[in-house]
């Protein structure tokens, strides 16, 4: 397989990783054919994949929205993925050009767009790094210089927290970032569920870790209701995709009782 010019060495073409394989999903041109591949066998099991994908996004812009009239401005976006329309600094900046964004994700192709698509830009910055080694995000998010964590920061976990395996204790990496960020602090966190759909998820969720070897993990509503303990729970609390704050109808991209992701909004106080 020829490397494309825009994929750094020693990336891994062999193997799908979620941040392409999303990106395939949402129509976008950086992925590999066995990222494609794998988002067309995943639509093939289940065949509203896609929309779940644009019902993630939208729930991002929406929560971004809210962190900004909730006057937050510096955003801290973890398992951020493949720059795609609508990015977070796009969403950040139309409102606030001083506003800060700091983008982090453990997939290198991520990182490289990223930087390519904020050139020039003082005010945005991206890094690799893995949230499962918390410790060391947060060290790196800090010799960044973007990121003040004396003052309120809003908290991005979209779509990433279900790539945390139990043993790695996804609800222990949430609370590090809570003690470490100042009260008035917001997170929005989105999280692939078997709450509404368990066949679909049970489906999917195989094929993440038998044919994708990506182990994805669909959990259950008080699991995801758990990863926010100690956080204040923004109105309408944990709920599905298209019913955080829908904007209008074109926000509704799954039906109701049919997402097969939740999401909430949370305050440190």
């Amino acid at each position: 397989m020829d490397r494309p010019a825009w994929a750094p060495e020693g990336v891994d073409m062999q193997h799908p990783s979620p941040a392409r394989m999303y990106d395939a999903l949402l129509g976008g041109s950086h992925n590999f054919a066995v990222d494609r591949m794998a988002a067309e066998m995943g639509t093939k099991l289940v065949p509203d994949l896609p929309r779940l994908a644009l019902s993630n996004r939208a729930f991002l812009r929406r929560a971004v929205r809210f962190m900004l009239d909730a006057g937050i401005r510096q955003f801290l976006d973890i398992g951020s993925g493949i720059p795609t329309a609508g990015n977070v600094h796009e969403i950040v900046h139309e409102i606030d050009p001083q506003a800060r964004v700091l983008y982090v994700d453990i997939d290198p192709v991520a990182v490289v767009h990223s930087r390519t698509i904020l050139q020039g830009r003082e005010r945005a910055g991206a890094i690799e790094a893995d949230l499962r080694k918390s410790d060391e995000l947060i060290a790196a998010v800090r010799e960044t210089g973007l990121i003040d964590f004396d003052e309120p920061v809003g908290l991005l976990l979209i779509a990433v927290l279900h790539l945390v395996q139990d043993e790695d204790d996804p609800a222990g990496k949430v609370a590090a970032l809570r003690e470490v960020v100042a009260p008035g602090s917001l997170i929005a966190i989105s999280h692939l569920t078997s709450a509404m759909r368990p066949e679909d998820a049970g489906k999917l969720g195989e094929h993440s870790v038998n044919e994708t070897k990506v182990g994805i993990r669909f959990r259950s509503e008080d699991a995801i209701v758990a990863m926010f303990r100690g956080w204040g729970m923004v109105a309408p609390g944990v709920v599905e995709l298209p019913a955080w704050r829908p904007e209008s109808e074109r926000d509704q991209h799954e039906k109701p009782g049919r997402s097969l992701g939740l999401a909430g909004v949370a305050r440190k106080d």
